[in-house]
Formats: structure tokens, C-alpha cells, sequence
């Protein structure tokens, strides 16, 4: 389990030969549940659907824990929330192992009772290695265009009998700001890509100093590329040609 697993993840998590957990993960079980529209049987029918559901996840999670079926339904009942400790104490997982940096999100608003440590992990900024790894790559870059910018080219040395032409002063230059905005349009192209989905083309809009106009526009064609076209034979929406007005 390298993040969550919550929900049915949890029960999929019990068919492992080993559950390996890191310190900073965590697991949730509870009860089952749907959506249901129609009549008073249906949602009879539904409801009955949902304890079968529920009794099979139960017989799982016991035969696997060694807790009693009473034991685990109350759990579920209450939608529980296990760290790894927990886990390993609860019979839920047979192995700890060393943390590791959560790096997917999702909405974690959408459960019950998720515990502040994992809201916490999930909406916290990048850890100080991170920010460290950041910094680094960044003063390289910095680095890389500020002597590109403050580099002036050599002197021929002066013929005898004439005078030394003055060296050249460059100003106007701020290394400083160069770097800035350098990392700035950097951290920019790989957020957009991310945001894509595509993290790997960063690297090649990077090389070729592609503007931000130009990196959107690029996955914005890539992915209309990717995505299937509407077909004109789909039912639209609106009434039919044949459609009259009630009365």
C-alpha cells in the first residue's frame, strides 16, 4: 500500500500474499453503498444487495484479520481509519516498511472520518528535500544564464604604439532577475504538463524555449488529438423533430 487504501482498495488489499505497509500510509474499511432510482422495490431490492455486499467484506476482512465478523461489521459501521501501526495491530497488514513521500492527491473531503494526519499530508507543501532539489536545480540554471549574461568576450591585446581600447561595461544586466524568471518559466512549463498529464514533454518545451502560449497550445492539440469526436449519429439533446408541446 504506497498511499491509501480506502474503500474497496482496502478489501483488494486483503487477496495479497504479504500487505506491506509504509509508516505513512493508511488504510480505511466500511460499509458498502450505492444509488439507487425506481420504485419502493427496487430500492428494497438494493438495500438487500448492499447486505450481501457488506456480509461478504466482512467474512474477507475477519478470515484475514483473525477479529470476529462482529468486530469488523462495527468497524465498518463507523468507517475506520487505520495508520500503518494500526493496521499491523488490527491484523490488517503482516509488514511495516520505511515511509515514503505521498505524491498522489485526491479529494479526501469525500470521506467521513479521514484522519487530520493524512489531510495534513496530502494538502502540505513539498518537503524540505524537495524544495532542496529545487533550489539546487535552480541555482544551476541561475547559474548557467548568469554567466551566459555577464560573460564578456576577450581583448585582443593592443598593437605597439596604440593605445588600449577601453573593455566594454555591461549593465543593465541583473543576473538575479534572469535566474528568477528563468526558474519561474521552468516551475510554469512543468506545472501545465502536469496538469496535461503529460509530465514527460517538459523536458523538450524546456530545450526548445518554448513560450507558455506555445506549451499550451501544444497539449491543448495534443490532447483534442487524443479524445474521441462526438459522432453525428449520437442522440442529441432537445426534443425530437417529432416532439409536440403537452397540450
Amino acid at each position: 500500500i504506497d498511499g491509501v487504501a480506502a474503500s474497496a482498495a482496502s478489501y483488494v488489499a486483503m487477496a495479497g500474499d504479504e500487505i506491506v505497509m509504509p509508516e505513512n500510509a493508511f488504510l480505511m474499511i466500511h460499509d458498502p453503498s450505492g444509488l439507487v432510482m425506481g420504485t419502493a422495490a427496487d430500492m428494497r431490492e438494493m438495500a438487500d444487495t448492499m447486505d450481501k455486499i457488506a456480509g461478504g467484506m466482512v467474512r474477507g476482512y475477519a478470515a484475514r484479520s483473525g477479529r470476529t465478523e462482529k468486530e469488523i461489521a462495527a468497524l465498518m459501521a463507523t468507517e475506520t481509519w487505520f495508520d500503518a501501526e494500526a493496521a499491523l495491530e488490527a491484523g490488517l497488514a503482516t509488514r511495516l516498511i520505511e515511509p515514503v513521500r505521498i505524491a498522489a492527491s485526491f479529494d479526501i473531503a469525500r470521506f467521513r472520518n479521514a484522519p487530520p494526519a493524512l489531510a495534513e499530508a496530502i494538502t502540505a507543501p513539498a518537503s524540505e528535500s524537495d524544495q532542496d532539489g529545487n533550489k539546487t536545480a535552480g541555482n544551476a540554471i541561475g547559474d548557467e544564464i548568469g554567466d551566459e549574461a555577464t560573460a564578456v568576450p576577450d581583448e585582443p591585446e593592443p598593437e605597439p604604439g596604440k593605445p588600449a581600447c577601453p573593455k566594454p561595461v555591461v549593465t543593465g544586466i541583473d543576473p538575479t532577475a534572469i535566474r528568477r524568471d528563468a526558474i519561474a518559466h521552468a516551475r510554469a512549463v512543468v506545472d501545465l504538463c502536469r496538469l496535461a498529464g503529460e509530465p514527460q514533454r517538459a523536458g523538450r518545451f524546456l530545450e526548445e524555449d518554448a513560450s507558455l502560449d506555445a506549451v499550451r497550445s501544444s497539449l491543448l492539440a495534443a490532447r483534442a488529438e487524443a479524445e474521441a469526436q462526438i459522432s453525428p449519429h449520437h442522440p442529441q439533446p432537445g426534443p425530437t423533430p417529432i416532439a409536440r408541446p403537452w397540450g
